[in-house]
């Protein structure tokens, strides 16, 4: 059993040249500590590529009346060092990488930059052992929930941005968030919270504050949205103004325990 076989399942078991797999995990530090082994460096390269074609054309057809600003906004909420790591993260590929001591003993397993490129070269390595259409298929299974999540955005395509467009339409106040860090200084995790209105509306966990954030804006986002109603479906939100009704929902009844998520 190869120890890639979890991995290659999360890739909805693509045809995949065992030697391109394994040096699309060779990270350069680990091929600078072991007698100068290929890196997956040209196949991020070629992956970066192949990835932004899939994503590219999908929005495309998937939008056929954005402009071209607005896709290419569209484009860069899913292709990113973010949201790339967070593919990673979620088909466990940290585990499998090839790192040197050095970037293993700071948590390179974890760092986004690392994940990202290595997603990048994953989709190289698939690229090159099936072809486009093999590789396609790869990149719609990872990413996409992401083309959806950034369609279902505001305007400024990130969730704390869209939270606050929505508070503000919506007349729920402003958005507050409150930060706490724990572990050593070169493997920290920061844990966020959002209120709005006083109220506590979501949580986010990452390994740095902007992750943090936008994870606990994205909850909030959808929880406030849920609770007065409103679709996450579609280009762009054309939100309806608040109702008596609705701001008591949002806001919470008269004994003050709110709609959303409690401080419990």
């Amino acid at each position: 059993m190869s120890a890639y076989d979890e991995l290659r399942r999360a890739l909805g078991d693509p045809e995949l040249d065992p030697e391109l797999l394994e040096r699309a995990m060779t990270h350069r530090s680990y091929a600078y500590e072991n007698g100068g082994l290929p890196t997956n460096e040209r196949l991020e390269f070629l992956g970066d590529s192949v990835l932004g074609v899939v994503v590219t054309e999908t929005l495309y057809l998937k939008h056929p009346d954005l402009s071209e600003g607005r896709l290419a906004k569209l484009r860069a909420a899913v292709v990113n060092a973010r949201a790339l790591a967070g593919v990673a993260r979620d088909i466990g590929l940290g585990a499998h990488i090839k790192l040197g001591r050095g970037e293993e003993a700071t948590g390179g397993r974890d760092k986004a930059s690392i994940l990202s490129d290595t997603v990048e070269a994953v989709i190289g390595a698939v690229h090159l052992s099936g072809g486009i259409e093999v590789s396609a298929d790869v990149v719609h299974r990872l990413f996409d929930p992401l083309i959806e999540a950034a369609s279902a955005m505001g305007a400024g395509l990130d969730w704390k941005t869209s939270l606050q467009e929505l508070a503000a339409e919506q007349s729920l106040g402003v958005p507050e968030y409150v930060l706490e860090d724990d572990g050593p200084d070169h493997m920290k995790t920061f844990t966020a919270q959002v209120r709005v209105g006083d109220k506590l509306y979501g949580n986010g966990t990452g390994r740095s504050k902007k992750e943090a954030e936008q994870g606990a804006a994205e909850t909030a986002y959808g929880e406030i949205a849920s609770a007065l109603g409103l679709s996450l479906d579609g280009r762009a939100l054309l939100h309806r103004p608040a109702t008596s009704h609705d701001a008591e929902q949002v806001a919470g009844d008269a004994s003050g325990h709110p709609v959303g998520r409690s401080d419990d």
